[in-house]
């Protein structure tokens, strides 16, 4: 009897569940006040916000609407959410600010994925936070929507994005307009870790805003990626294949946070390190070629920037998705960049790129300073033995800091590198005995017109007692500085490790 009861109490309370379930549905999945109706099969609800009194209010879409939306009356803003069949985990959404219907494919595909779709018509203003705090206080859409811009919507999403930057999760922006104001800003999204996808026509009259945003957000430490379309202008917007908009919304909203490694002290700066090297291939989709690089289509790392104290200047840190075995790792003064095909090489085989600090009140690196910066990772555990590497003259003092201790150097590795340093009292080429006796390999890669060829490479060559390794590239000069085979000079230091 008591076990039936039970039964009874169970059966009862899953009734009463449904009941409420049916009667008051979860808030991100159609519970909105006003009349529904269509947008290209999925629930539709219609809002007008008084400009003045911060009102809003719902009303239907006419039939004439259709999918699209009629022009607002004065002193009034236009508002649509588009509801999923099944609200996915969340409740993500995207907010466009501009053209509402026009070339909706991403959007839809979205709402199959259980995204909500917004849309608030322009410009950036009180009405737009209103809009924001209803969605998302009110009905449970997650803090940070994601932004799908064409041309003017494109701006509309730079300036909201800028004045909000900690309430986006990513910006897809077409062929996008931009306020200078937006332009001096976007450290601010760089800095809250918002990934951006511009896409643009190759000429299209406004491409240079594109080129204006990737200039900042990339020296800021930003993730950005560019596709181009050649041979397109203006429009059309968007493209036929909706995944690629699609699948670079959903990652973004997805990703987690990484956890800060613990070699980073508490006080540091982060950022982003990625290849920007143009991928061009034919899209049958769109039937026009394209151009693309960013992170979104090669992949980032977590780039860490700190001091140490009694150190003067900052070290940076660029760390692999999983560390190698033994913890490798690059020792260089120079900063590397987009183009430095052979650190790419390496951090997709484990390696961390260390950059040493070089102070602003000298001619050059303090060594004692790179010993203290050794002397600290390496009792986070980090191997005994890096690879020593730079590019162009750089290189040099890589050398002088082998020299000083060349039973810490696993190898070193130069891009045509010049010799020189500004603080040796003898230069490197002349002291290279240390390094023969240590049996430290060199490994030098150098373009056949690089002016620096004969004195530095050559020259070393001929004094050099141990190990030397010399690829010259046919028909490079000095710059590209990154060699043609990266991952050929990637196995050749992994080598140098692992012997």
């Amino acid at each position: 009897m008591k076990l039936n009861t039970m039964n009874l109490l169970k059966q009862t309370s899953l009734i009463l569940l449904l009941f409420v379930a049916i009667l008051y549905p979860c808030h991100a999945q159609g519970n909105y006040q006003g009349e529904k109706t269509s947008w290209h099969g999925f629930d539709r609800y219609d809002y007008v916000i008084s400009e003045a009194t911060l009102q809003l209010t719902p009303v239907r879409a006419t039939a004439q609407e259709g999918n699209g939306v009629k022009a607002p009356e004065k002193d009034t803003r236009r508002c649509i959410v588009v509801v999923p069949k099944q609200a996915a985990a969340g409740n993500p959404w995207t907010w466009r600010g501009c053209y509402w219907d026009h070339a909706p494919q991403a959007e839809i595909e979205l709402l199959k994925r259980g995204f909500h779709v917004a849309y608030i018509t322009t410009d950036p203003d009180e009405t737009w936070d209103v809009w924001y705090k209803f969605l998302t206080a009110e009905y449970g859409l997650s803090p940070k929507p994601a932004f799908i811009g064409m041309s003017r919507g494109g701006a509309n999403a730079y300036t909201w994005g800028t004045n909000h930057p900690d309430k986006v999760s990513a910006i897809c922006a077409d062929n996008p307009g931009l306020s200078q104001t937006s332009l001096m800003k976007m450290d601010l999204l760089a800095a809250n870790d918002v990934p951006i996808l511009n896409i643009c026509g190759s000429i299209d009259p406004i491409l240079h805003n594109t080129y204006a945003v990737q200039s900042i957000y990339h020296a800021s430490g930003g993730r950005m990626s560019v596709l181009i379309k050649d041979g397109t202008a203006h429009h059309p917007h968007s493209l036929s294949n909706p995944n690629v908009i699609a699948d670079f919304i959903e990652r973004s909203f997805n990703e987690k946070p990484q956890d800060k490694p613990s070699f980073v002290p508490e006080r540091f700066r982060k950022g982003t390190f990625y290849g920007t090297k143009v991928n061009y291939e034919f899209a049958p989709s769109e039937k026009v070629w394209v151009s693309k690089w960013g992170p979104y289509f090669t992949g980032s790392y977590n780039k860490y920037s700190f001091s140490l104290e009694g150190v003067e200047g900052s070290v940076t840190v660029i760390v692999p998705k999983q560390a190698a075995a033994g913890n490798p790792w690059i020792f260089r003064c120079d900063q590397p960049d987009g183009s430095s095909a052979v650190d790419l090489e390496l951090l997709a085989r484990g390696f961390h790129i260390v950059t040493a600090p070089v102070p602003y009140n000298a001619d050059g690196p303090i060594l004692k300073h790179w010993d203290m910066v050794y002397d600290y990772l390496t009792g986070k555990g980090f191997s005994p033995k890096p690879v020593l590497a730079g590019r162009g003259a750089a290189t040099g003092e890589m050398y002088v800091w082998a020299i000083e201790h060349p039973d810490r150097a696993a190898c070193i590795y130069g891009e045509n590198p010049i010799l020189r340093s500004s603080l040796a009292k003898v230069q490197p080429a002349d002291s290279l005995k240390p390094l023969a006796s240590a049996k430290v390999p060199l490994i030098h890669v150098c373009g056949s017109l690089d002016p620096n060829l004969k004195t530095q490479t050559n020259e070393v060559k001929k004094r050099y007692a141990g190990k030397m390794t010399v690829i010259v590239d046919a028909g490079r000069g000095h710059y590209p500085l990154e060699p043609n085979e990266p991952a050929k000079i990637a196995d050749l230091i992994e080598q140098t490790i692992t012997n």
